[in-house]
């Protein structure tokens, strides 16, 4: 064995415990979303906002306290109506993390609220691919779908975060208006 292979051996040895103390770590946390989510499935409508609370908290936890701290900031640009300085802020936490779905997510609507839907709608497709059960994304991309007259569309999308999530709020009126308006009626 050659020194190069020796000192790869050792790098790779040396990170092997770090690798399996993350990898407890999300399986600790995939069990709990699971415990969440399955919660969510059965729960009355007077639990569901809290569970649903849950959810974006451990959705909004990164395991990195500086890309908290960018997401942080860029929620309270966006909230201030900032939304330049809010995506700045959302791109950093994709490129210290690009597997960081929230991430992805936050910068979603930060896009969206600046009126960019092609990018907005790029990072809701990457949002699902990291975490297909995001009711937030799917509601966001159904409610861009429903605004670019793509109402069959918009429809799946807020049937799909239906299912992973009984209770979200407008979400059931949207479905019922967006039937009538395939079948023609008037509301």
């Amino acid at each position: 064995m050659g020194v190069r292979a020796a000192i790869l051996n050792r790098i790779v040895a040396a990170f092997v415990p770090l690798f399996l103390t993350c990898a407890v770590a999300w399986a600790e946390d995939t069990a709990k979303l699971d415990d969440l989510f399955t919660r969510l499935k059965t729960a009355p409508a007077q639990e569901a906002g809290r569970i649903e609370t849950e959810i974006w908290i451990e959705w909004s936890k990164s395991g990195s306290p500086a890309i908290d701290l960018l997401l942080q900031r860029g929620r309270d640009a966006l909230e201030m109506g900032d939304t330049a300085q809010a995506i700045d802020h959302f791109t950093a936490v994709i490129d210290h993390d690009p597997a960081f779905a929230e991430g992805w997510n936050a910068r979603a609507t930060a896009y969206y609220q600046a009126g960019e839907f092609g990018p907005s709608l790029a990072d809701i497709a990457r949002v699902l691919t990291l975490n297909p059960r995001h009711f937030g994304a799917l509601t966001g991309l159904a409610s861009m779908l429903e605004e670019s007259d793509s109402p069959k569309k918009a429809l799946a999308a807020y049937k799909a975060a239906l299912e992973i999530h009984p209770h979200l709020e407008g979400v059931p009126e949207a479905i019922q208006r967006l039937e009538a308006q395939e079948t023609g009626q008037e509301l």
